[in-house]
Parts: C-alpha cells; structure tokens; sequence
C-alpha cells in the first residue's frame, strides 16, 4: 500500500494528484525570493494542486570555490520565515552538515538531502532526528534499489516521514540520463516518489567554471515522469534564467513554468483516473 505523507495541510502519495516542490535554485536576495515566490504561487494556484516552495540558504556543492553559494543559514532561514508567513506555503529546505538540521528544521516542513550527500549516515541520521519529512534525492552514482538502505537508516530514528526523489545517473562524463525505471522501483518502497525535473538535465561542469543544462528538456523528462504515476515534480524556476546566481541553464522561466505544470496535471489526471 502506498504511503500517504502530510506536508503542511497537502498529502503527498503516489496514488494521490500531483504535487509540485519548486523555487528558485538559491536565495539570491530576500527582494528576489519573496517576489518570485508569490509569483510561482500565484501559478499554482491555478493547477489546484499541492504547492511545496523549495529554497536553498547555501549551496555547499558549486562547481567554482568563487560561485554565489547563498546567503547562509540564519539569514536564508529569516527569509525563508517571511515566505512561508506572505505565501502561506510549506518550503523545503537543503542541509548539507548534521548541526544544520535541528536549526533548518525550525523553519522548514522538509528537510532535503541532496544528491551528492545522500550516504552521509550522520546527515541522514541528524536530519531523520527532527522528526521533519524527510525529502532524500538519490545520488546520481547509486542504483534505485540502494535507496532500501537510506530508508532503513531513517526509519532506525522512527522517522517515516520520507519522500525519495530521482534526479538522473551519471552518464559519462559530463552529462546525466534518466532511466525511468528507477521511478517504478522506488515506488516498490511505498514511499512517495518525486521526479526532479531540472536536475536531471544538468550537464555537470559543462561549462567549465559552472554546471550547464538544456531546460528545454525538462518539461519532456517530466512529462514522462508524470505518465508513470508519481506522487510529484520538483523543479527550479526563475523570473530570468539566463541571469540567475545558480542553475540557471537548467531552471524554467516562469512562462514555461505555467505551461508545464498544466500539462504534468492533464497527464497525471488522467493516469492515475484509470489506477
């Protein structure tokens, strides 16, 4: 039986309508994340679907040891405060170290384990900890199937609070490949199963200094994403991508954005009607 989580006043499942974790990549200002941020909700309300704001405070993983990383934890959490009190929306949050948890989780509905991070036993544990859902993206090294053991590890604290996102594999060298069975495997834990959209058309350090990507593909990954019955699809989205502090060639403008998660509902609508 598929689980059912509560984020705030939405349940997320793999058998319920789809919902939807976006934002932009980082905090860039506290001007920029609010004006985006009501914009996107604005955009979402249209669809009627369940709306999570991501955000980051500190993006620990960039390319360059000069790129915009953020604007730390107590700020970034401050801003992020003020989001949630003008949108009256749960957010997700990045931690990166074990002693950020306890302080994200003040703020934040669910606590995110990036990609990169999600073998950190001590992350994993220290966030499982804060009895937060617990939104775990699978390392773009480890098969589906290993997602078991990052379970059990959660679960070893009582926390089974946990959303498993699928954000592409390694494919050689600088690029990433989706393989869609990873979505159903991972449903097989009962857990709901995300689909990140724009991570997965990273091409990691393409651009040197920077991580390149192609957003025109995101919403065709999604789209596939959403036909196998999922319970989400988290994204970045940005007012001017082009212009953006991080992941800029892989976040959706906000047109795009719209047009989007209105197609990512008519398919999810209808596949999960015949479930």
């Amino acid at each position: 039986m598929q689980k059912i989580i509560q984020i705030g006043k939405y349940k997320i499942s793999n058998s319920l309508p789809l919902a939807f974790m976006a934002g932009p990549c980082i905090i860039e200002s506290e001007k920029h994340y609010l004006d985006t941020a009501r914009k996107l909700k604005q955009i979402l309300a249209k669809t009627k679907h369940p709306f999570i704001l991501k955000a980051s405070f500190d993006k620990a993983n960039r390319t360059s040891v000069s790129a915009y990383r953020g604007p730390g934890l107590s700020l970034g959490l401050n801003i992020l405060q003020k989001a949630k009190q003008i949108t009256g929306l749960p957010v997700v949050v990045d931690v990166h170290e074990p002693w950020q948890a306890e302080e994200a989780a003040q703020v934040a509905d669910v606590l995110q384990i990036p990609a990169f991070l999600c073998r950190q036993t001590d992350l994993v544990l220290a966030c499982a900890d804060t009895g937060k859902v617990i939104n775990v993206k699978k390392g773009q090294f480890l098969a589906p199937g290993a997602m078991e053991q990052v379970i059990k590890k959660i679960e070893s604290r009582g926390n089974k609070q946990i959303l498993l996102t699928e954000r592409g594999a390694c494919f050689g060298y600088g690029d990433l490949v989706v393989d869609m069975r990873s979505l159903e495997i991972m449903k097989q834990f009962e857990y709901p199963v995300i689909f990140d959209a724009t991570h997965s058309v990273q091409k990691p350090g393409a651009l040197g200094s920077a991580t390149g990507g192609n957003r025109l593909m995101a919403p065709v990954l999604a789209k596939s994403a959403t036909a196998l019955g999922i319970a989400g699809v988290f994204f970045e989205a940005h007012p001017d991508p082009d212009h953006a502090l991080s992941d800029g060639p892989n976040s959706l403008d906000l047109k795009l954005t719209a047009k989007m998660v209105q197609q990512l509902c008519k398919i999810d609508e209808l596949v999960k009607k015949f479930k």
